[in-house]
């Protein structure tokens, strides 16, 4: 086997539920960032095709970092040169975090759990009385869209920011063995069914530095105070105000000079659970404003709605869309619509019926024929110029790595930026193939990816490995390129097992029923849907019946061991990586709104919990997780440890003493070395 292929791919990590940590590209001219996939941050180019990122810094200039170095090019003579981003004259503390720039220039960013601005004069402005008060943090575990607490009002003279309260959320232990005699760090852990955190929102007044309180008088102490909004002219506020069962939303409108409640602008209800992801985004020069929900028709489609409670569907296709932007006459928008593992961009007219453009009512619009920008097969990632007259253009399909372009929105391809190359062309690697299975009810095509290993002999008979995940917020297959593989997965073909990875009811992008499906009952669903997939393999000549495994991480370990404990006679060895073990010992934002809570929902907290099937298991299983997770608390997969003691069933484990959820760095080599050879051992 070729070592450099070897070397390379050992640092690939699974996926991982809710990560709270990872790594940002951070754009040197707004300072708006993305969370890196682990294949971008560990990989990076050497493996991976995706080399070339890129970003508009007006109308006329964008930026792209290209092999590890940014240049600005000018969009009419398409001449380059190395950018250099914008000299500031405020010296940001070392300490800082949650940075947040105003458009007047002001910075404001947290330290420790108090709030500043910084306009070259740093200033407290919500200053923390005690270890249980936070201010301008991220809330609600980052749940429901919410990635930081820091809003600035559109011209910069207000700043809206969370207080969290954790003064009744129970503390969770975790060990630190860097100190002489070792020592406890306690986090701050909802656990599902018990007290949760108390969020307000402060509105701070630059000017008159005097700070007012929304009035949230909705569903009690614990609601959840979701995707804040400013309007356009920065007098209003809008809240996405979720109750703690997470089955009744309001969004309501509040004064931002004394914080009163307006009105509520529209509602939403769920006897399964509503899940707002997105802030509101107003059409540009009027008050009516964009909404994306997947609770009125299905699917998660764009409504233009207004303050007034009108609320129309803008995009009325069976897919689920995501906003791109709007210039005010046009709505820009990437969809599932030509397939799941497909993403196009489209655009729509919004156009006023008479001929002066209405300031507020969304039923004074009239809606165009919408229009496919994007013609190539795959998964296309657009970024739009601030104008909304161009837009590159990002794209790989299944056996295309990446190709670049910058395009008009009119539809004519400007210049090529960017083709890659086939990174692993000096590999000896097998096919893959893509294609669809039905779920276990018949209803759907589960899309899935399976590799070969790189000297495949249909007459010979290879094992396989399962590679899931399976959980909510997640899609593992797309019509990228080679269908998203995982580098660990083409290791494991080229050593010859057959990789098979598969969605199932539960994931996202497939429509409200599709991803809803799963409610009180994880993982039962999403196994069967998995065990379709096994018997496809099973009836495969050259499939080992005998000898499959399966691996996963997080959601993917709560997998692993249901489907080694419920079908033990089928999985021969399995790696289970921070797996949730019972959902009562998980978070209370993601753990209730899929599972609501052991007191009403006991039959499934017991269907669902793995300590009742530690007895069932007959195959050799490890587990691995970070003694520090603070994402899957250690309380998980130790419990299960016992639960095999105590039933007399041996399994393997391996902590990693220092690492959180992820294992990450060079630890993460020793992490994939170990399941590798754990496959290689008992496989």
């Amino acid at each position: 086997m070729d070592r450099k292929l070897l070397t390379l791919i050992m640092m690939a990590l699974p996926v991982a539920a809710a990560a709270q940590t990872g790594v940002v590209a951070v754009h040197p001219a707004n300072n708006e960032g993305r969370m890196l996939t682990m294949e971008e941050a560990v990989l990076g180019r050497n493996t991976r095709p995706d080399n070339v990122y890129a970003s508009w810094i007006d109308d006329d200039t964008y930026v792209c970092r290209i092999d590890g170095k940014w240049m600005s090019t000018d969009f009419a003579t398409g001449k380059s040169s190395e950018y250099s981003p914008e000299r500031i004259n405020v010296s940001i503390p070392r300490d800082a975090a949650g940075i947040e720039r105003s458009s007047a220039g002001t910075f404001a960013y947290t330290r420790g759990n108090s709030l500043f601005i910084n306009d070259g004069t740093e200033t407290c402005v919500a200053c923390s009385e005690d270890s249980q008060i936070v201010y301008g943090q991220s809330v609600s575990r980052d749940e429901f869209g919410i990635s930081g607490g820091i809003f600035w009002s559109p011209d910069g003279s207000r700043l809206a920011f969370y207080r969290k309260d954790n003064s009744r959320v129970t503390d969770f232990p975790l060990l630190d063995i860097t100190t002489r005699t070792g020592s406890l760090k306690s986090i701050k852990y909802p656990m599902n069914g018990m007290e949760s955190e108390e969020i307000r929102l402060g509105i701070y007044d630059l000017a008159a530095k005097t700070t007012v309180w929304c009035d949230v008088n909705d569903f009690g102490y614990d609601r959840y105070l979701t995707n804040i909004s400013w309007t356009p002219e920065g007098k209003y506020i809008i809240i996405q105000v979720l109750d703690r069962t997470q089955k009744h939303m309001k969004m309501n409108m509040y004064r931002a000079d004394n914080g009163g409640f307006v009105r509520t602008v529209l509602t939403e209800d769920n006897a399964r659970y509503v899940e707002p992801l997105d802030p509101v985004w107003f059409l540009k020069g009027t008050y009516s404003f964009i909404y994306r929900t997947n609770n009125r028709d299905g699917y998660r489609n764009l409504y233009l709605c207004d303050t007034l409670g009108n609320v129309r569907r803008l995009t009325a296709v069976d897919a689920d869309v995501a906003y791109a932007g709007n210039d005010g006459k046009t709505v820009f928008y990437t969809s599932a619509e030509m397939s799941p593992v497909e993403n196009h961009l489209f655009k729509v007219s919004v156009t006023a019926k008479g001929r002066r453009m209405p300031d507020g009512n969304a039923a004074s619009f009239k809606f165009g024929t919408p229009v496919r920008l994007t013609s190539e097969e795959g998964w296309h990632n657009v970024s739009l110029s601030k104008d909304c007259k161009k837009f590159i253009d990002s794209f790989s399909s299944f056996n295309v790595p990446q190709v670049t372009n910058l395009k008009t929105t009119g539809g004519k391809l400007i210049r090529n930026l960017s083709i890659a190359s086939d990174p692993l062309v000096q590999f000896k690697t097998g096919k893959v193939v893509l294609g669809t299975v039905k779920s276990a009810d018949g209803r759907y095509d589960n899309w899935y990816r399976m590799f070969f290993p790189a000297d495949f002999d249909a007459s010979r008979k290879y094992p396989v490995i399962l590679y899931v995940y399976g959980g909510p917020h997640s899609q593992m297959v797309q019509d990228s390129w080679l269908g998203q593989v995982r580098m660990w997965e083409m290791l494991m073909a080229q050593k010859g097992y057959i990789v098979y990875v598969q969605d199932n009811r539960g994931t996202q992008n497939r429509g409200a029923e599709y991803e809803m499906a799963i409610h009180r009952q994880c993982g039962q669903l999403e196994m069967a849907d998995q065990m379709v997939g096994i018997e496809m393999l099973k009836s495969l000549p050259f499939v080992d019946a005998g000898r499959i495994g399966v691996h996963g991480w997080s959601y993917g370990g709560f997998m692993t061991i249901s489907l080694m404990t419920n079908y033990p006679e089928t999985f021969k060895t399995g790696v289970a990586g921070g797996p949730v073990i019972d959902w009562k010992w998980y978070e209370v934002m993601y753990g209730e709104r899929y599972m609501d809570t052991e007191a009403t929902n006991p039959e499934g907290f017991a269907r669902t919990s793995l300590i009742g099937k530690a007895k069932d298991l007959k195959g050799k299983l490890l587990i691995c997780q970070g003694a520090i997770d603070n994402t899957v608390v250690w309380e998980h997969s130790l419990s299960f440890v016992q639960k095999c003691i105590e039933e007399g069933v041996q399994l393997d484990y391996f902590p990693y003493p220092r690492s959180e959820h992820n294992v990450m760095g060079v630890w993460r080599t020793h992490l994939m070395d170990k399941v590798t050879e754990y496959f290689d051992d008992n496989l």
